[in-house]
């Protein structure tokens, strides 16, 4: 285990160099001009020599690689450099806000895990049945919704129809101060809106994982030796059936990340998501950096978590070959 997590280690270093460059590469070839939307109003009346002073004062005026790379030795000793567009440095940026994005995400996925999972085993049981055919709709027609529709949808219904739920932000309007209730009543609908664009994949894979298993020769041993049915699904099909699951929570990272950013636009969740917009349309050099890096990282620590719990569920697989 700890060398297969050192060789990724290993290979994430030049991974993140190679994505950090391309971000670079992309915003200097950008039509958007930093130095205008640093300067805002100001720079419609501002003169050359003043916008030139200011683009040598941001580092723009030097050359891509330069720019690259005097932000990367930068980062390596902890110093992400300072965010344009937000007026403070990069790492206070990310840190008012990761944790926020963080909760909505961490909840988001626990919620999709676990409906998923076991929506998926009852309706492995009766393939077919009622159930498996009601569940199997609702997956496929959420596969296809997007994210920010489902978010406009439930603030629709639960905010504005039935005003039992809060349309976004974190806190009341009239509060100014943060409260354990108010974030968890602010947090159900976004949570609930990217757990379930996400519960579909994990249905669909426990459900076929499970429908598999069952069909298996030890599982049918298990129930010609009278176990229960309860132990028969729960402690021979399931752990079968678990195991194409677990696969894929690394590869719904991505996908949670761009849904988490547009769940959090449509609900205004004080998350990372408006610092996303704001570094793109300003191309802010520093903080789209590191907003990619921290991106990067999450798919390739997802990646690595997917292959741990696999090798743990199943012992047949060799974490070190």
């Amino acid at each position: 285990m700890a060398r297969m997590a050192g060789r990724r280690a290993l290979f994430a270093v030049p991974v993140l160099g190679v994505v950090t460059f391309g971000v670079f590469a992309v915003a200097a070839a950008s039509p958007f001009d930093p130095v205008k939307a640093y300067a805002g109003t100001a720079g419609l009346t501002a003169s050359q020599e003043n916008l030139d002073q200011l683009r040598a004062n941001l580092g723009v005026d030097q050359p891509l690689v330069s720019r690259w790379w005097d932000w990367l030795t930068s980062a390596l000793q902890g110093d992400f450099g300072d965010s344009s567009v937000m007026r403070q440095p990069v790492a206070d940026v990310i840190a008012e806000r990761m944790g926020w994005s963080v909760l909505l995400a961490a909840t988001a996925f626990l919620i999709a895990i676990l409906l998923g999972t076991g929506l998926g085993v009852l309706a492995a049981r009766r393939p077919g049945g009622w159930l498996d055919r009601c569940v199997s709709s609702v997956a496929y027609t959420l596969e296809a919704a997007p994210a920010f529709w489902l978010g406009l949808l439930a603030i629709w219904f639960f905010a504005l129809k039935l005003d039992v739920l809060p349309a976004g932000g974190l806190t009341d309007a009239a509060s100014d101060v943060v409260t354990f209730d108010q974030v968890a009543s602010h947090l159900v609908l976004p949570a609930a809106v990217l757990g379930f664009s996400q519960l579909p994949w994990f249905f669909l894979y426990v459900r076929q994982g499970v429908a598999d298993a069952l069909a298996e020769d030890p599982v049918r041993g298990a129930r010609a030796r009278g176990l229960s049915e309860r132990t028969v699904l729960l402690g021979h099909a399931l752990r079968s059936g678990m195991l194409p699951m677990l696969t894929l929570i690394g590869s719904r990272v991505p996908e949670l990340i761009t849904g988490a950013l547009l769940v959090e636009t449509v609900f205004s969740w004080p998350g990372i998501a408006a610092a996303t917009v704001e570094a793109a349309t300003s191309v802010d050099f520093s903080l789209l950096a590191a907003l990619t890096v921290l991106a990067t990282a999450a798919v390739l620590l997802g990646n690595l978590l997917s292959d741990l719990l696999y090798g743990l569920a199943d012992p047949r697989v060799a974490f070190d070959g």
